[in-house]
């Protein structure tokens, strides 16, 4: 029996010490290997989940093995062959062998903070810069990170904050930064010739009547997606457009000459992406997901959605979402294959352990030694017998609850999920608005 002063103690604790930074323990980025059904890369608000057998267990990669620390989520980005790309403060931070070992690649000048990256169609790796105190750039890498080369969008003035490759034509890419200097202004260029040569356009806000554009307070975009069948169809989200702290979606046909807003909510938008079946998906973690069939022009309320704190689609057609923790099994990641019903894929509670890596790797050395606490903290029990993947052993059954549904776990790790559910009910998250 569970008694209330264990209940209130481990309330405290968690709130206090829910991660490392002070975070609650929270889901909110998705990523996937292009042609890779089985593995789902979930980003955390105290480092990197990694499953490589469908999500029946996952592992962990402590924030300190990738390079970072804080309040500060990383971009990652998946290459066919599993190099794992994060995002930091103090450049990309790169992994070659699952998650063991990270290093940083040669982007720019020292340390700098990349603050964007893509991987287009042709495996080609496209980072930019955003640091306050040194010019920046938008780089290419054609040989899978080994080396990097800029691509002639160097700016002493400019934050490069997003940057997309279209999937239909690797020589278009568009560009999104923020001028910091003189008067803050949102900048949008496009190239067509992969960065050979580039070409403004302008985004145009109050000063025109009617305004093609509305800004936040700090005029910032992102480019968004891309049609993957018609380059000149683009997506940019406009941040904290929608005040008091929503965004807005516009769209683009003419290759982002022109935009239409398609998509205003009362938060943060999250994702963004066309799915395989031409569907665009928007998701957002307290107003909702939504859908557009037709390409992007207009979008419609998903039916009685979780709340997601991310959203993405895997190579099989699967949507894996994530979000804080939702009710009534306190899933962290969960599935669906028509954005109606979601199927619970994981709980904190069935963390596996750290990414099981040689003795002198990163992650040996420093996420090790970090997981008892980790553990205590979840009641981590771990998954029960995952199915077998090709080219994979099979897996013992680890003690504790099952895998794939909510049953027999420990009453510490339900009392720990529900823990976890009840300091994000009394206590709403708000993430910095780091920009996605």
């Amino acid at each position: 029996m569970v008694r209330p002063a264990v209940v209130a103690a481990s309330l405290a604790a968690l709130v206090a010490t829910a991660a490392a930074n002070g975070r609650p323990p929270l889901t909110n980025g998705v990523f996937f290997r292009p042609g890779d059904a089985q593995s789902i890369y979930v980003r955390s608000t105290f480092g990197l989940l990694v499953s490589h057998d469908d999500g029946c267990s996952f592992r962990w990669v402590c924030e300190k093995a990738i390079g970072y620390g804080g309040e500060f989520d990383p971009k990652y980005a998946i290459a066919t062959d599993g190099t794992i790309f994060a995002t930091t403060f103090t450049g990309l931070r790169v992994s070659r062998d699952g998650g063991c070992t990270w290093s940083t690649a040669p982007v720019g000048p020292g340390e700098i903070w990349v603050d964007a990256i893509t991987i287009g169609p042709t495996g080609d790796v496209w980072v930019a810069t955003a640091e306050s105190a040194a010019p920046n750039n938008v780089y290419r890498s054609t040989d899978g990170g080994e080396t990097f080369t800029a691509r002639g969008m160097l700016s002493p003035t400019v934050w490069w904050k997003s940057v997309k490759v279209a999937p239909s034509d690797p020589q278009v890419v568009y560009v999104a930064g923020y001028q910091v200097a003189g008067a803050p202004t949102a900048r949008l260029y496009r190239s067509d010739n992969a960065g050979e040569a580039w070409t403004e356009h302008p985004l145009f806000g109050e000063q025109r009547d009617p305004p093609t554009m509305k800004f936040g307070s700090t005029p910032i975009v992102l480019v968004a997606a891309i049609d993957p069948d018609d380059p000149n169809i683009v997506l940019l989200t406009s941040i904290e457009a929608n005040p008091p702290k929503g965004d807005r979606l516009y769209r683009s046909t003419d290759g982002g000459v022109t935009f239409t807003q398609v998509l205003a909510t009362t938060d943060k938008i999250r994702d963004v992406f066309y799915a395989t079946d031409g569907s665009v998906y928007v998701a957002t973690l307290g107003s909702g997901g939504y859908r557009s069939t037709n390409r992007g022009a207009a979008f419609s309320p998903l039916a009685a959605p979780p709340q997601l704190g991310c959203l993405g689609q895997r190579s099989d057609g699967t949507l894996v979402g994530c979000g804080a923790n939702w009710e009534p099994d306190f899933k962290a990641v969960a599935r669906t294959t028509d954005a109606a019903s979601w199927q619970k894929v994981f709980r904190f509670v069935e963390l596996a352990g750290p990414v099981q890596c040689a003795p002198g790797t990163t992650v040996a050395s420093m996420c090790e030694p970090l997981w008892p606490s980790l553990k205590e903290l979840f009641g981590a029990t771990g998954p029960g017998m995952c199915p077998a993947v090709p080219d994979d052993p099979p897996k013992k059954p680890i003690a504790g609850g099952g895998c794939c549904d909510a049953g027999r776990s420990s009453s510490s790790g339900l009392l720990v999920a529900g823990v976890v559910a009840l300091a994000l009910r009394r206590r709403r998250y708000k993430p910095s608005r780091q920009l996605l």
